[in-house]
């Protein structure tokens, strides 16, 4: 298999105290988070590219354009679904949405790079270094 356009990955979690707007400081009530949200959209996108990528190779979020559009309490469970829908050279854009049992909750495009691990990594350490 290799990445192409209509690949798709999925997420799920259970909705806890710890992914609650009032834990992760969103907001200050037990629904389920948006940046957990996007967190668990994020894992879809790059879950199902990870095991097709060159050994050294990984991706990296660049850009989120989304909504969150229903709360969703604790106890419940939320499903992200991630499809490609555009390559553009190491420039990958997904399709994402968020399910709980009730039904959508959020949705919108997510775009991530292949980057190679180790040159991230020393391009991140060299900031250190700046000091």
């Amino acid at each position: 298999m290799s990445i192409e356009v209509g690949i798709k990955g999925t997420a799920e979690v259970l909705v806890d105290m710890s992914n609650t707007a009032s834990t992760v400081g969103s907001g200050g009530l037990p629904v389920f988070s948006t940046p957990s949200m996007v967190a668990l959209m994020e894992t879809a996108a790059a879950g199902v590219v990870a095991p097709l990528l060159e050994e050294g190779r990984s991706t990296v979020g660049t850009r989120l354009d989304i909504t969150h559009d229903a709360p969703t309490p604790i106890g419940m469970k939320v499903r992200a679904e991630a499809t490609l829908t555009e390559i553009d050279g190491k420039r990958l854009v997904f399709r994402v949405e968020a399910f709980d049992d009730d039904g959508k909750i959020g949705g919108g495009t997510h775009e991530r790079y292949i980057i190679s691990a180790a040159r991230f990594m020393e391009k991140t350490a060299a900031k250190l270094k700046k000091e």
